[in-house]
């Protein structure tokens, strides 16, 4: 089972490497990364770089598609070689999903025209210009399009697809051995209970 993994200028790193470290354990599964063309790309920070293993045009019939979000989408959200792309192995995929406003990029490919889907939470506004029906899920299964929320919420997606794939034992296989137990230092991890100035304040410099 061929995983693509899809890269582009300004990515999410744990966007990609949150459903990497999930999915990239089904047995028998072989990840490849790639991008417009190969080579190193840089996240959104610029300060890591994943290496693309291929281009766009070698990676034709993958079985899973993974497409991480980043802080600004909307330049591979009008990159006719990433939309083409998206469109022509979404033909074949057995599942195509996303994690923060990567979905985006689906809905821009029209994708999930009249699906439910997730996106980060300040970015779930903009997925009904495309068709597609917001929802503030972590993680929504519709068909075989899975969109997963914010970041962190890819690790979350990765199990679940595991899960529904492999079964339940080896989803929490893969989730004991990355001892995947959150217990975070604070309840702020949504808008729905995070400070109503700090949401505030997200929303009025965020680029999302």
């Amino acid at each position: 089972m061929q995983i693509a993994v899809l890269l582009y200028d300004r990515f999410t790193a744990l966007d990609a490497i949150g459903p990497y470290e999930t999915l990239g354990r089904l047995p028998g599964a072989e990840v490849v990364f790639v991008a417009e063309r190969p080579g190193p790309v840089r996240n959104d920070a610029g300060s890591l770089a994943l290496v693309a293993d291929k281009g766009l045009h070698e990676v034709t019939r993958p079985d899973i598609v993974i497409v991480p979000g980043g802080p600004a989408p909307q330049a591979e959200m009008e990159n006719p070689a990433v939309l083409d792309w998206l469109r022509a192995v979404d033909a074949t995929s057995t599942w195509t999903t996303s994690v923060c406003t990567g979905s985006l990029l689906l809905a821009a490919a029209g994708l999930l025209d009249g699906r439910r889907a997730s996106s980060h939470w300040m970015s779930l506004d903009r997925l009904p210009a495309f068709g597609a029906r917001p929802t503030a899920e972590r993680v929504v299964f519709d068909g075989k399009y899975v969109t997963a929320a914010g970041v962190s919420s890819g690790i979350d997606m990765g199990l679940a697809l595991l899960g529904r794939i492999a079964g339940d034992e080896v989803a929490q296989t893969v989730q004991l051995m990355t001892e995947y137990d959150p217990q975070p230092p604070y309840d702020a991890g949504s808008p729905d209970k995070a400070p109503a100035d700090l949401v505030a304040r997200l929303r009025a410099v965020s680029p999302l």
